[in-house]
Formats: C-alpha cells, structure tokens, sequence
C-alpha cells in the first residue's frame, strides 16, 4: 500500500490516496502506522476520499486510533496533495469532513501549493454543541487551578492561559484535562502566552494524541477564545512549536480564516 508522509507546522499525518487505495480498518492502520518506533510514525492517519458532496473527502484518525473531526494542519497538506499530485487543477476547493464542508485557498508558488488558506467556518460557543458543561470551566490539577474558555471549531478545544508557555508542564497537566468530566467527548487543551494585541503562543495537548507540534483547530479557537478575553485582536499570527499560523476571525461573516504552510515529507510504501 502506497502512502505520503506531510506535515504543517510540524502536525505530521500518513495520508493514502483513497482513489487508488482500499481501506478496511483505518483505525486500527492509524495505530499501527503512527507508532513512532515500530511503524512510519505521524500524529495520525489521513484518508483522502472521493466525495458525492465535495471535491474530496477526508477522514482523520488520531494516532490511539480514534476518529477525529477535523484537523486544520492536516486538511492544508490534503489542499497540497491533490493540486500537486494531479487529482485537481482547482485553486479553490472544497472538502467534506465530519465538522461539515470546508473550503480551501491554495497559494501556489513554482507550480505547486506553498501555503493554504482554509475557511474554518463559524466557531461553535453553545456549551451543549462543543459539548462542555459550560463555556467557561474552571479545573483544579494538581497544584494548579485553570480557567478555561471553550470553543468548538468542529472539535472541542478549551483555551487557557499563562505566563511562560515554554516551560509549562503541557503534559503534566494536559493529560488530566483531557479527560475531565466537564467535557464528555474528551478536549483539546490549548495553553497560551500573550506576546502583544496581535501575537500569541500556543502549545496543544491534542485529544488522543499527546501534545504534538501544531494544531490547525487548536489556533483557530485559541484566536476566538482571546478575543472573547480581549486577549489579542481579530487577525493574529500565533507562534506553534512548529511554526506559525496567521488567525483571523472576521467580524462581517463570523467565519474563522487560517493561512498557513502544507510540505511533503516523503513517499513510502505499506508491507506490514
């Protein structure tokens, strides 16, 4: 079985050209496949699909196995695999994924996609749609106790805040928030240092994944969780381990804007 290995902003996913390829157990591949010593190692698996209702459809696996909603690094890489590996010649596409239809700018540089921009969609703030048992949520861990805005971007993400993100225990603390009972589906745990109005820096503990370089949704909430907190302005670039995203949350249509790079890393194929 032919695979691609992408990343944006270090957030590496396996992805499969479903038009050639036939997946039966997809989360069980993704377990396999994303173990970093005896498999490719990713934060996931990625399935690029035919689709009835858009350009293409994808679905993503976390690397424990689960199925995700969405992933906004990943979507990107999948803009970027399918201008330059032929399957479309469209610079403006459309994706259907299990957070609904997105639609994907592709910035093309010598022939092929640099970066990408991809309409998120309206954040979700409803306690009962992100599911959380409330928009705000206060948690004691450990030592520590966090006041966290929640917002879904087609997956749940709860955003907190403190003083050196650098050196902040992601692991330590993420783990346990993760899990907590306020949130019934699990959470994405974004914990974020304000640089200036238009400048943040984020490290994500990600649902079913541990804490990985770069989270697409993770940004997108972090932006609209700080502008709620009058933390940082509508468009901001935030700072990942991975690199940087440029955020933007527009105020004339509620949607939420990310621009950011997609890059192939290697070509394998699947014996195992």
């Amino acid at each position: 079985m032919k695979f691609t290995k992408m990343q944006g902003c270090g957030n590496d996913y396996i992805y499969i050209n479903c038009f050639d390829e036939n997946i039966e157990n997809p989360s069980q591949l993704a377990l396999k496949m994303s173990e970093r010593h005896f498999g490719v190692g990713s934060d996931g698996l990625v399935l690029i699909c035919p689709s009835d209702e858009a350009d293409f459809r994808m679905r993503m696996f976390n690397s424990d196995g689960s199925e995700a909603e969405m992933c906004g690094n990943a979507i990107r890489c999948v803009g970027k695999y399918v201008y330059d590996r032929g399957l479309t010649d469209k610079t403006n596409i459309s994706v259907i994924t299990l957070a609904g239809i997105k639609y994907l700018d592709l910035h093309i540089n010598n022939g092929v996609v640099d970066t990408v921009t991809v309409d998120m969609g309206e954040p979700i703030l409803e306690p009962s749609l992100i599911p959380s048992s409330d928009k705000n949520v206060s948690i004691q861990v450990y030592d520590k106790n966090f006041d966290f805005t929640c917002v879904s971007m087609g997956n749940p993400h709860a955003v907190t805040y403190v003083e050196d993100v650098k050196n902040f225990d992601v692991e330590k603390y993420g783990k346990v928030v993760e899990v907590d009972k306020n949130f019934p589906k699990k959470i994405n745990v974004e914990f974020v240092e304000k640089v200036s109005d238009n400048m943040l820096k984020m490290r994500v503990w990600e649902r079913g994944a541990g804490e990985t370089f770069a989270c697409g949704t993770g940004t997108c909430a972090t932006v609209v969780a700080s502008v709620i907190n009058g933390v940082c302005d509508r468009k901001t670039t935030v700072e990942l381990l991975g690199g940087n995203l440029e955020i933007e949350w527009n105020e004339k249509d509620n949607h939420v804007y990310m621009t950011g790079p997609a890059r192939f890393s290697f070509d394998g194929i699947w014996l195992a």
